[in-house]
């Protein structure tokens, strides 16, 4: 408790706001002021008072929330917190292929780098994916898809759009397999099955539901079911057995974990507070140009 009530005082004494993504640990998502996803985490705080901004979640969220509230100071506990899917593909990559499909339009996962958002058009997340594809781009006869294989096919599955995708993939949605979930059904047959559209083209057709954090959170909430089975990284278990006492959670595979979301702890939140440590800074041209693109994706998210 101790290191809870400096946090506290210091967060007063900085004017500072915590975010913290679904995936973090318990004792992180309980000291967050907002806990959510990526993109409405950012959202939020720019809707704040607050100077300071301290990300619990990884790097490219931070760099989103920079862009959105480049006026705020924004910490990231632990810089090495870095997402390997928005590692797979670089800004000079994405040049290449746009000089391959010149009439493309380019829409990226909120899950890229600042770099990698300031080339394209327009940005999605995995629950506005769908609609970005029928509503903004339906005109397009030619999108390339960045960097999500599986968001990717999942989009084009729903719309029948095809796109040319880029082949990255989250390392902790693709551990969860088709197995595991079969052996969840064999073992809680009354469970609901809730995917995220990062997982498998398999593991999404053994769901009940394919949607995102935000979603799926809505979703147990809301809905009849009584135990779900839960595909996607651990750490939201925690946020749904929270707001939903009387329900029962099960983990799709024990093995979907990721490691970067737990770089975060209350010690480390708490030396970035005392420090001001681990500033994220996105440099001005980047930041306008990656502004844009996602600017043009909350025109039609309203």
């Amino acid at each position: 408790m101790e290191i809870v009530e400096k946090i506290r005082r210091l967060k007063r004494e900085r004017n500072a706001v915590i975010l913290a993504h679904n995936y973090q640990l318990p004792e992180v998502q309980d000291i967050g002021d907002f806990v959510g996803d990526s993109l409405g985490l950012s959202m939020e705080a720019a809707k704040t008072d607050a100077r300071v901004i301290v990300f619990c979640g990884v790097y490219f969220m931070a760099e989103t929330a920079k862009i959105l509230s480049p006026e705020k100071t924004v910490l990231i506990p632990d810089p090495k917190a870095g997402c390997p899917m928005a590692d797979m593909i670089t800004a000079g990559e994405l040049k290449t292929l746009k000089a391959a499909h010149p009439r493309a339009a380019v829409l990226c996962y909120v899950n890229t780098t600042a770099e990698v958002k300031a080339e394209c058009d327009l940005c999605c997340t995995s629950a506005n994916a769908v609609r970005m594809v029928r509503e903004a781009l339906a005109d397009r006869d030619e999108i390339i898809f960045v960097p999500d294989k599986h968001l990717g096919d999942f989009v084009t599955e729903i719309t029948g759009k095809e796109m040319i995708l880029w082949q990255g993939f989250c390392p902790t949605h693709v551990r969860i397999l088709p197995d595991h979930i079969l052996e969840q059904k064999r073992l809680h047959p009354d469970a609901a099955v809730v995917s995220h559209p990062e997982c498998s083209r398999a593991v999404r057709h053994l769901s009940d539901q394919v949607l995102s954090t935000e979603g799926m959170c809505r979703f147990v909430k809301h809905s009849d079911v009584r135990e779900v089975i839960v595909a996607t990284e651990l750490g939201i278990l925690h946020r749904m057995k929270k707001e939903n006492p009387g329900k029962v959670f099960y983990p799709a595979s024990e093995h979907a974990i990721c490691p970067n979301m737990k770089k975060i702890n209350l010690e480390k939140i708490l030396w970035a507070l005392e420090d001001m440590a681990h500033e994220v800074a996105v440099p001005r041209d980047i930041s306008i140009r990656a502004r844009a693109c996602i600017d043009r994706m909350l025109m039609y998210s309203g």
